[in-house]
């Protein structure tokens, strides 16, 4: 792969096109934490099925934060989407391992996702 695996990850998002990204390692794994649960899954074929069904529609970064570790990066983002004519966003932070040009381990935390009714009421609760 010659360019960085987490940019390929992160217009894979974007794009709403899980299935052909190729930033993962053959033995990747995948810890993700979302609302009420916790999973784990490992090759880069379990990868794209679950982040598949995550990043189904193209989305727009509302914000993106990305901090170089000595493994790989932070990535922190606002992403928001379209689904069935309802706007949608989430906020998720990843813990990414990279090695050889390839993810091999992304520790991801996922608020979820809020439709724009959920999201109305969490501005106006943040507003006060």
């Amino acid at each position: 792969m010659n360019s960085n695996p987490i940019d390929t990850f992160l217009k894979a998002i974007e794009a709403g096109d899980i299935t052909g990204c190729d930033a993962w390692a053959p033995a990747a794994t995948l810890d993700a934490t979302v609302p009420n649960w916790r999973f784990t899954v490992t090759g880069a074929d379990a990868v794209r099925t679950a982040f598949g069904s995550w990043f189904a529609h193209p989305g727009v970064f509302e914000s993106v934060r990305r901090v170089v570790t000595p493994s790989g990066e932070v990535v922190e983002y606002g992403l928001s989407w379209t689904e069935d004519g309802v706007p949608y966003g989430a906020h998720h932070v990843h813990l990414i391992d990279v090695a050889d040009g390839r993810i091999t381990a992304d520790t991801v935390m996922c608020g979820g996702r809020w439709p724009a009714a959920l999201m109305a009421q969490m501005e106006e609760a943040r507003h006060g």
